[in-house]
């Protein structure tokens, strides 16, 4: 991390959280945040659904909310990155204050609850993006909806031409009840009009599954069951845990999810037993815990195709990215293996 970047990370952690992320969206905007350097490495240029990435390190959903910093995040080395969750109308989200920094572990607890400008905002920024490069949008549904799975559809029809992928939130734990539709039956009605709404776009865009990290060992066996049946393209595992284990932090009992280093363990185990039991046959993305390359490669190791993180750049800034970037192309050279798909899943039963 350079001076610059450290300087601003130190300021950033003097304002309060929701506002030091509003900072540093508007500092992305206005090419004011430091610009890391770049390296392209052939041998973490890899694809997840026949999407090209030139590297398998994701920005996750949550960190651009309403698809504002799309261009300036696409230079900061990321191989893909994900916006949203997006809504069919604006919401407020829940009352402030509702994020919440956990130094001492690493740590952050939400509970945004789906804050956003709604779909017609996003679908007008993200067509107006003129950078290459792979954008998917997370769909969401609005708090007080009378039919939560259309909603996710409405998302689909409206911001799917002008995105890569798509990425159904079914997991996060500050919607009330939404973690409901992971159960076996609501699922397969939820993806059944997703899906069908996709095959009606001009460009059938991959679908992705984000799950919680709190599932038991059977709703991971229901979830991969339906997931290979309806024939999903990739899943995401996991969102945020309300898992409160071993925090140290003085508000580690605030409500909302949980994400950063103490997620590590937790969603791996998902990841892991979700790989096992799908079997190279849907891909992978592994989010929870990524803060250097050593992570990443843990997350590929467990069954990871690619990986995503948020939480690490409150701690690390955005210069983590080319960091880990750089990090995970000598762990591959140092031990001569020649390409990052050749880990994937190599060690994934040290992680169940």
């Amino acid at each position: 991390m350079g001076f610059l970047e450290n300087t601003g990370l130190k300021l950033l952690r003097l304002s309060k959280p929701e506002l030091a992320h509003n900072i540093a969206i508007k500092a992305l905007n206005l090419g004011l945040a430091p610009k890391p350097e770049v390296s392209i490495f052939e041998n973490l240029k890899t694809s997840i659904c026949g999407l090209k990435l030139d590297n398998p390190i994701g920005l996750a959903a949550g960190f651009d909310k309403n698809a504002e910093a799309v261009d300036p995040l696409l230079k900061c080395g990321f191989g893909f990155i994900e916006v949203g969750a997006i809504t069919p109308e604006p919401q407020p989200g829940n009352p402030k204050p509702r994020l919440f920094r956990l130094a001492k572990d690493q740590a952050v607890i939400n509970r945004f609850g789906f804050n956003n400008l709604g779909m017609e905002m996003a679908s007008v920024r993200l067509a107006r993006r003129s950078s290459k490069g792979v954008v998917g949008i997370n769909l969401g549904a609005n708090k007080n909806s009378k039919d939560r799975i259309e909603d996710y559809a409405k998302v689909l029809k409206c911001c799917g031409p002008f995105v890569n992928f798509a990425t159904i939130n079914i997991s996060s734990p500050n919607t009330e009840n939404l973690r409901n539709l992971q159960e076996k039956n609501s699922l397969k009605n939820l993806l059944d009009q997703v899906l069908e709404c996709r095959d009606n776009l001009k460009n059938k865009i991959p679908i992705f599954l984000k799950i919680a990290p709190d599932l038991s060992l059977n709703q991971i066996d229901d979830i991969s069951e339906i997931a290979l049946k309806m024939e999903i393209d990739a899943i995401v595992a996991t969102n945020t845990t309300l898992d409160r284990h071993g925090i140290k932090s003085r508000v580690k009992n605030e409500k909302g999810g949980l994400s950063g280093k103490p997620l590590f363990s937790k969603s791996t185990w998902v990841l892991a037993h979700l790989s096992q039991r799908l079997d190279n046959k849907i891909p992978l993305i592994g989010v929870g815990g990524v803060a250097s390359a050593t992570d990443a490669y843990q997350k590929l190791l467990a069954g990871a195709t690619a990986v995503q993180l948020y939480t690490g750049l409150v701690y690390h800034g955005i210069g983590l990215v080319s960091e880990i970037n750089k990090g995970l192309s000598e762990i591959l050279s140092n031990q001569g293996i020649d390409h990052v798909s050749k880990v994937v899943g190599k060690e994934r039963d040290n992680f169940l």
